[in-house]
């Protein structure tokens, strides 16, 4: 949901908070310097501007650029709730846009004509706020609908983008308009209460919060557009809408929808992705900072032969990256100008492994420049694994031949775990909490006898207890310690007990899923062991021989953009590993993947900081 700018609005927010501003940092990276660091000059033959009218009346702005050639073109449409319907104006000429001009540009110079379209109640269109409302997939079908029949169009239209642009494709391609030929969603909410709004069942009010802040910030670079512009029914219009989303604003919807309901039901596109007819090309970022990398598994409910994927470690905005433009274009070039470049035959999946940027400081940075250190491919999605189990033992061991056993491992609740990645200290870790020695527990292998590829979601199954408290929150995080002592941040999942029952249409021994519906919230029983899975998000992580693994079990703290509304009533909590009660990590492995590369530096791999072992 949150692309470059993000950055700066949540650093106000998170400087409230008095450990964080004095974290050190002396700026804020990836805050919008006082200068653009980039200015552009039009890059298109001819701009065109206006609005859309919506099946109910409402009238939706877009703006279009055009190639410098003759004929008609080919459209890609950007579609979201930012300032993507004021694309071509003097904001974006001044490098003041939410998404990538170098991306637009050179999508253009390809002779594609990039369309922005801003979503109703948004920017200067007509209607009400909704995120991810009913009317959201039908207005991006009329959206499509209407490029097709433009006298500039040659009746082929594909949709690109990531984050909020990302989930309107989803939505849209739902609705099946017939002149759809090709989507590529980046980073996206497949299901925004479990991807977001409350991981784990644990509600993460901060981010949606600081993302209002965000949006209108996006909203007054579309003003500064329409005044460059003279446009005075687009200011008028951003005034209003600027008023009344305040109404309608997701911090004073979700007071009032604070479980699954129908209201939040709707907010899951993958409740209707198996609607999607059309090539799909998805990227995703293991450590994306926005909204994660769970993206509610939509790529599940598609067809294998229609989806093509790239992943990678790494930040929400990755999709700039140059790397993977390549591929984006020569999926466009097939599926939707018809180009016989053999795209369709090529490996439906593609792994980044290890990717790093060049750091030179600007925002596009380190995006634009990521490369992976290396990757593997896959015929199709999803990948084969072969699970892999550690089990918790004594004296904080996590042995992957080992049986459970030892008597209770027991940590005072709530003290938080360390932040990772926040706003205010990114990719890097926080400080380490003084009480966190009473107030978590660490469970470390032995030294890995061969290098391990893990790939997927895991799952951290563990046996819990608590004595007078109807409810706590888990943390759970997974790092790889090497052999130098160095600890790097891996993947971390989170769960609210009481919503711990599992749906079993849906649960697997690698994928948690929770019921997380009302009627199964169950509260905790004094002294009585629960059985609590706690669901990683998808990652994949070599552990090379000789490193150890890693699984921390303390309450929740900010992660990214995250910051959690934990249950607070204090507990001491006993972690149970006995045969009776066999807590273990499981993780996907896969067996034919050969690594070609020595270990990476420390604090080279985006978003997997490292930090000396603070365990004895």
């Amino acid at each position: 949901m949150h692309p470059k700018y993000l950055t700066a609005t949540l650093a106000v927010g998170l400087a409230m908070a008095s450990q964080l501003a004095c974290a050190g940092n002396d700026e804020v990276p990836g805050a919008p310097p006082a200068v653009a660091e980039r200015q552009w000059q039009p890059f298109w033959a001819k701009r065109v501007t206006g609005y859309i009218k919506a099946a109910d009346g409402t009238e939706l702005r877009y703006s279009v650029l055009l190639p410098k050639a003759q004929g008609k073109f080919p459209v890609l449409v950007r579609y979201s709730g930012y300032d993507t319907g004021s694309i071509g104006g003097a904001a974006y000429l001044g490098d003041n846009e939410t998404f990538s001009v170098a991306l637009d540009k050179q999508l253009v110079e390809q002779g594609y004509a990039v369309m922005g379209v801003s979503a109703r109640g948004t920017g200067c269109s007509q209607g009400t706020f909704d995120f991810l409302g009913p009317r959201y997939g039908t207005d991006g079908r009329d959206a499509i609908d209407f490029a097709a029949a433009q006298s500039w169009s040659d009746g082929k239209v594909g949709m690109f983008g990531w984050s909020w642009a990302g989930m309107s494709q989803l939505m849209t391609a739902s609705e099946r308009p017939k002149a759809l030929k090709a989507i590529a969603p980046g980073m996206v909410l497949g299901d925004a209460r479990a991807d977001s709004w409350a991981p784990g069942g644990v509600p993460a009010p901060e981010f949606v919060t600081s993302w209002h802040w965000f949006v209108d910030q996006r909203w007054e670079a579309v003003k500064a557009s329409a005044k460059a512009e003279g446009d005075q029914r687009c200011l008028a219009q951003v005034a209003q809408n600027q008023a009344d989303v305040v109404k309608h604003s997701l911090t004073y919807q979700l007071a009032r929808h604070p479980l699954r309901d129908d209201w939040v039901k709707q907010r899951s596109p993958r409740d209707r992705t198996q609607r999607i007819q059309v090539p799909v090309l998805s990227m995703q970022t293991w450590q994306d900072e926005a909204v994660m990398a769970r993206e509610g598994y939509y790529q599940d409910t598609l067809k294998p032969e229609q989806l093509w994927m790239v992943q990678s470690n790494g930040p929400h905005n990755l999709y700039e990256a140059t790397r993977f433009r390549e591929k984006l274009l020569a999926f466009f070039d097939h599926f939707v100008k018809g180009v016989n470049n053999g795209f369709e035959s090529k490996p439906h999946m593609e792994v980044w492994e290890e990717t790093t940027a060049e750091r030179q400081g600007g925002r596009h940075e380190p995006n634009e420049s990521a490369r992976p250190g290396w990757t593997f491919e896959r015929d199709r999605y999803p990948l084969a694994v072969t699970p892999v189990s550690f089990s918790l033992g004594a004296q904080g061991s996590l042995a992957q031949t080992g049986q459970p056993a030892g008597p209770a491992d027991e940590y005072d609740y709530p003290v938080p775990g360390p932040e990772v990645n926040t706003y205010l200290r990114d990719n890097a870790w926080g400080p380490q909490d003084p009480r966190f020695k009473g107030g978590s527990l660490a469970y470390t292998s032995a030294p890995l006898q061969r290098d391990l590829v893990t790939y997927g979601s895991a799952s951290a199954d563990v046996w819990l207890s608590a004595v007078l408290v109807p409810d706590l929150d888990v943390q759970v995080t997974v790092t790889q310690v090497l052999p130098d002592g160095q600890e790097m941040y891996v993947q971390r999942g989170w769960l609210r007990l009481s919503s711990r029952q599992q749906d079993p249409r849906h649960a697997t021994s690698l994928r948690p899923w929770r019921l997380d519906e009302p009627d199964a919230l169950q509260p905790l029983l004094p002294d009585q062991p629960v059985l609590a899975r706690v669901e990683l998000p998808p990652f994949s992580q070599v552990l090379r021989q000789g490193s150890r693994l890693r699984l921390w079990i303390d309450a929740p703290s900010r992660t990214g953009g995250y910051g959690f509304d934990t249950f607070s009533l204090p507990a001491h909590v006993k972690v149970l590993h006995d045969a009776a009660h066999p807590s273990r990590l499981l993780l996907g492995t896969l067996a034919d993947v050969k690594v070609p590369v020595a270990q990476p530096a420390c604090g080279t791999l985006l978003k997997q900081p490292c930090r000396p072992d603070p365990l004895p």
